[in-house]
This record gives C-alpha cells, structure tokens and sequence, in this order.
C-alpha cells in the first residue's frame, strides 16, 4: 500500500483494499504460509480506551506472523505525567517497528502518526474505526462473492463507525444508505468528501431519517450501539432519541431476502438489535469478529513487511 499509516480508509485507494482482501484470503487459506513474515518485528498497542476485539486480534496476529506485541495504556506511560504524544511517538519509534494506537480524540492519533516514523495503525478514535470497517467489507465479499453495485444500510448512530463504512462502500464501490436521528447524522465533512468521491466512483451515499427506506433492498443492514464510549452521560437522552431505530425481524425483511446482518460488537440485544435477529441465521457477527485477525494481520504483513 502507499500510504505509511492507516489513519482512515479514505487514505488508501480501491486497488489498496483489494490488496487487503486478496492477501486477508491467502492468509485465512493458507496462514503457515506466513508464519515469519514479521520475525523479529514488534508493534506497541497503544491504548487509551477500553478494547476486546482489536487488542486481542493486533496481538495474535504478530504472535501468528512471527512478531511480539507490547500492550500498554497511556497510564503505563509518562502521559499522564506530562510528557507530550509527540515526544512519546518518537520515542517508541526508536523500539518497535509499528504503532497501533486507540485515542478518544482523532487529533491526538494525527498527532502521534506526524512524529512517528514507523507506521501508526487507527485501532479506533472518537472520528473513525477503519480497520473494523475494512473487516466489514471483506466479510461481505467472503460471503456475496462481488461487492460491485450491492447495497449496505447503516441504522443508528452516525458516528466514528458510520464514517468509515461511508468511506468503505465508496472504495468497494457498493451504495450505502444511513438512517440516523435528527441531530445524530455523520459529520458533514465525511459526507461531503465521501460523496465527491462517490460521484467519481459511480456509487450513492444516501441520508434519511426512515430506517426502513434505508434498509429498503439491501444486500446488509448494520447498525452500533447507541451509546458509544465517552457518551456515558447522555445514556438516557440518547435511548429516548433511537426509538424506532432497532434493527428488528420487521426491519431486516424490508432488506432482500439474503441480506446480512452486521454489527461492529460489543451489542445490547434489546436495544440497537433485537435478539432474534443477531443470534438468528442472518447475522454475520461472529464471522466480523473473527476475520478483524486476518485482515489485520494482512494489514500488519503490508505496513510492516515490506
């Protein structure tokens, strides 16, 4: 890939995904093959919010393509003592061969990539999740075969998730439609961006306040929790302001009848999904969670490897 970090899908071209998915394929297929394609490399897990998913998947995946990883939170470092995320950035440069950083703000992981000068990964920040995004995507083409002119609907929230499956579709070249509150749309900013590139791409991005004119014939209905973390506080506001929102059994048969459902996890059943539907046979949760290692391991052997 050209880009040196993975700040954001949009960084990265259309041939740069598929490269992603045909090298996630070879590793999934065949991962002997790649067992020490990243001897002696070590990667920082650079951490300051809470994570299952891409915390265990970064740290797997160097152990299975040969490397180590170190994880650590910002208080097992002197930032919470004052030193800057510039000066650490530099300093970690100098010891590992990669960064994979979660931060609350998108500005502090701009900030630790312009210092670094080892490729710094986008584990998640209040603005995008790409590799999560990145994973959705080759789900679908593992199970749809083609991407080209398919449909995806996000219902929810329009948040970090929603941006970068907004970016995605346009690099995959799938339409995707967003139905998000009043006052809970996505930035105008990724929007605006996504849509020009969109227009050049020959896709729509489509926004509506109707989940069920979103998930109108689509090929996957996806939708996050209501309450993301750092949103504590608006708990309540935010549960009163999604009714109407859940993705349910009624929701998913406006979709095509082969349609999937999709969810970035942790999920509460009740809420943003009906139970009968993530546990049903057109959730394709699990198989999300579970290729988060191979693509990133195909993302780590891309950045690191070469």
């Amino acid at each position: 890939m050209e880009p040196k970090h993975l700040i954001s899908i949009r960084d990265l071209t259309a041939e740069d995904v598929s490269e992603v998915f045909r090298i996630t394929s070879e590793m999934k297929a065949s991962p002997e093959k790649f067992g020490n394609v990243l001897a002696g490399k070590t990667l920082a897990l650079l951490f300051q919010k809470p994570s299952t998913r891409t915390r265990v998947s970064f740290q797997v995946g160097m152990f299975q393509l040969g490397g180590i990883a170190l994880q650590m939170s910002f208080r097992d470092l002197q930032l919470d003592r004052g030193e800057t995320l510039a000066d650490t950035a530099r300093v970690l440069s100098g010891y590992v061969n990669g960064i994979v950083a979660r931060t609350n703000a998108h500005a502090d992981l701009v900030e630790i990539s312009k210092h670094s000068s080892v490729p710094v990964i986008n584990g998640l920040t209040d603005l995008l999740h790409p590799c999560q995004a990145i994973t959705d995507y080759f789900t679908l083409m593992e199970k749809k075969r083609s991407l080209r002119g398919k449909k995806i609907a996000y219902i929810g929230d329009g948040n970090n998730m929603c941006h970068s499956l907004i970016y995605g579709a346009v690099k995959v070249g799938m339409d995707i439609a967003v139905a998000t509150p009043a006052g809970y749309g996505p930035k105008s900013i990724i929007v605006k961006s996504a849509t020009r590139e969109a227009t050049s791409a020959g896709v729509s991005v489509v926004l509506t306040q109707d989940p069920a004119a979103a998930a109108q014939g689509s090929d996957a209905v996806y939708t996050d929790t209501w309450v993301s973390m750092g949103q504590e506080a608006e708990e309540q506001e935010r549960l009163q302001a999604f009714q109407g929102y859940q993705v349910s059994a009624s929701l998913m048969s406006k979709a095509k009848p082969t349609a999937l459902f999709m969810h970035c996890l942790p999920a509460h059943r009740g809420r943003e999904v009906a139970e009968d539907v993530i546990d049903g046979p057109q959730s394709a949760v699990w198989l999300q969670a579970e290729n988060r290692l191979h693509v990133q391991k195909a993302l780590l052997y891309l950045l690191l490897g070469h």
